[in-house]
């Protein structure tokens, strides 16, 4: 019988053990960001194999001014739903649109404005949305960008064909080798992207739809989020911000305490 007991208790110990392992501590001090990895300037993988951009620096700055060590967690941009409400990340951040997703999630105040833009090969001929009839169309899949574009099925329908790929970096590849004729994404990452190619691009002067960019918390994680957004309210009010933003845009683009 004491045998019998003996192993019940063992087993309900290892049990609970490899429960807790399953899951982040809640009394750690990391403070763990989910991103794609190929979604430069916002974050992405440096050529020395480092994660690095301007919503990454952002968050290490973050994370230091709430007395937390920030721990950069890439994940696939179709499950970030489930990372988070996972636990296994606590934050996204990574030119994560709020508009029409204001109550999937909590947010912080939006940091940045951006618009959804057409990128195509300059000698293609596509200069207007008209000239897209019939052309090949790539988007991220679940991206802001194909949400914009099945919200405008008068546009969308005249497109030949639109497919998803899961980046920015093979849309691109894409583009070059002329398997699509255009590709449909942030005006932001589109400018660095073109910047750093050298590849004859341009983006089309007519844009899709107009956004702000946010940090989006797990539903009612409203402790975390305050302590984030003021973070980002110092960082604005000191200046960090703003240097941060002029190294990697060359200007200040971010509109917090404007």
């Amino acid at each position: 019988m004491k045998k019998t007991l003996l192993k019940v208790l063992l087993i309900g110990m290892m049990m609970c053990s490899l429960s807790a392992c399953g899951k982040k501590e809640e009394t750690d001090n990391e403070f763990v960001v989910g991103f794609d990895q190929e979604f430069p300037p916002m974050g992405f993988v440096n050529e020395n194999g480092e994660f690095t951009g301007f919503d990454l620096e952002l968050a290490a700055e973050t994370a230091k001014r709430m007395g937390m060590e920030v721990k950069l967690q890439p994940i696939a941009w179709d499950a970030k739903d489930m990372e988070l409400e996972s636990g296994t990340i606590d934050c996204i951040w990574n030119g994560f649109t709020m508009n029409g997703r204001e109550d999937k999630y909590t947010w912080t105040e939006p940091y940045m404005n951006n618009t959804q833009v057409f990128v195509v090969n300059a000698e293609s001929g596509i200069k207007t949305l008209a000239d897209l009839a019939g052309k090949t169309v790539e988007v991220q899949a679940d991206s802001s960008a194909e949400a914009a574009l099945k919200d405008m099925p008068e546009l969308m329908d005249t497109f030949g064909t639109m497919q998803t790929t899961p980046d920015y970096n093979t849309a691109f590849m894409d583009l070059e080798m002329g398997a699509v004729d255009a590709i449909a994404m942030d005006v932001v990452v589109a400018r660095y992207q073109i910047e750093q190619r050298q590849n004859g691009c341009i983006i089309l002067e007519e844009s899709i739809a107009s956004e702000e960019y946010g940090i989006g918390f797990k539903k009612g994680n409203e402790e975390l989020r305050d302590k984030v957004q003021k973070a980002l309210n110092e960082m604005a009010a000191d200046g960090t911000m703003k240097k941060i933003s002029e190294k990697w845009f060359g200007e200040d683009i971010t509109t917090v305490g404007k």
